[in-house]
């Protein structure tokens, strides 16, 4: 399979010791507005590069019929335009706020545990990120991603960043530490004990072994889809 990078930062460099190791190859690598993005020898793009770049990467590869992975986060407010110039391509996309099978397990976990709660009042729920300095977004995807399954079954109608949470609002921590790939922990908490679940990302290879697997998965696919239609969950 030949692979566009879209984005060669660390993410990218990762994706592509993966993908090698695969037996694929890498066809474009591209890591600036400045660089030209010839995708005619391209299978499947995957776009991990910026939130100010990522709509014009996906845009690109769309528009050379060429199916997209994009894990960059801090675009969502373009998602549906994404999403129609796909279905006008009669394109393949997938977006996840994070490819690691670790963490879309973790998803299918808080989604029942989020369920399971539902009707003991008594328990609040608060949501902690963990990440490395050079992370430029926050809340991460991931803990929005959390937050918005939560609130889906529960008497939350949104989320806050960085602030005590009230009847309404789920709160949101998000932490910035030298050398952390990812962590991310939900807990609720009650005046007799507390319930928590939490993922530990070690390394960045799970992101980016997902990443890869969801491009195998796609490649000869149309249509937009999820990381639980890749693994075949929830």
């Amino acid at each position: 399979m030949n692979i566009a990078l879209l984005g060669y930062g660390r993410m990218g460099k990762s994706i592509e010791s993966i993908a090698l190791e695969r037996g694929h190859k890498i066809v474009l690598k591209v890591n600036s507005d400045s660089d030209a993005m010839d995708f005619s020898d391209t299978d499947v793009a995957i776009d991990f590069s910026l939130p100010s770049t990522a709509v014009a990467n996906i845009t690109a590869a769309l528009q050379a019929n060429i199916p997209v992975i994009s894990g960059t986060t801090g675009w969502l407010e373009h998602y549906d335009k994404v999403v129609e110039l796909c279905k006008e391509k009669q394109g393949s996309f997938i977006y996840a706020s994070n490819f690691s099978l670790g963490v879309n397990l973790f998803f299918e976990l808080n989604r029942k545990l989020s369920t399971l709660m539902k009707d003991f009042k008594a328990y609040d729920v608060a949501i902690e990120e963990i990440h490395h300095t050079q992370k430029l977004d926050a809340p991460s995807g991931t803990a929005i991603t959390l937050a918005k399954d939560i609130i889906e079954t529960s008497h939350y109608s949104n989320w806050v960043l960085d602030a005590k949470g009230n009847s309404d609002n789920l709160p949101i921590t998000a932490k910035r530490i030298k050398n952390v790939p990812g962590t991310h922990k939900v807990t609720y908490n009650s005046d007799i004990d507390a319930i928590s679940i939490e993922h530990v990302a070690h390394n960045r290879k799970g992101f980016a072994l997902g990443a890869v697997i969801a491009a195998e998965w796609l490649k000869d696919k149309k249509g937009i889809y999820t990381m639980k239609d890749v693994l075949n969950i929830g």
